[in-house]
């Protein structure tokens, strides 16, 4: 077993934290900031990139927009599987709207879209709004799917 690397979503300070480890309660060597604090962590292009390539942790990224009514309704469910995911995968926003240039390179379409990053490579991808209970579901499914 190797050991996890943690993109700080505060500082973008890369922790290693050794196997066995629990990574409930993590904080950054950096900054000291929590590593997981339940909730899905804004991020811009360049975050993202960094806890795509940087981190072991698969990454799923919501890409929204503040106009859009469905990103809106789905961000309350969004954050509810981030609770329930907790440190098993890297659960981030990007807002479309500001992040336009990030949004075209990963060729976003419509909104909201979740993309699922493992192993710094695009796992799967579903546009439209779902419930907490299908986020989780969807997200399990792929990773067992995945390859390691």
């Amino acid at each position: 077993m190797s050991e996890t690397r943690v993109v700080c979503g505060g500082c973008g300070g890369v922790n290693r934290l050794p196997p066995g480890r629990p990574l409930e309660g993590a904080k950054c060597g950096k900054c000291g900031a929590k590593l997981f604090s339940g909730l899905p962590m804004d991020v811009d292009g360049g975050q993202l990139d960094r806890q795509v390539s940087r981190g072991t942790l698969p990454v799923l990224v919501d890409v929204w927009a503040p106009w859009c009514g469905p990103c809106r309704t789905m961000a309350p469910a969004y954050a509810a599987a981030a609770q329930t995911l907790g440190s098993a995968v890297r659960v981030a926003k990007l807002n479309s709207e500001a992040e336009q240039t990030a949004a075209a390179r990963l060729g976003i379409r419509s909104i909201p879209t979740m993309i699922l990053f493992v192993g710094g490579k695009e796992a799967a991808r579903v546009s439209g709004a779902l419930s907490a209970d299908q986020i989780v579901r969807w997200v399990k499914e792929r990773l067992v799917a995945a390859p390691s």
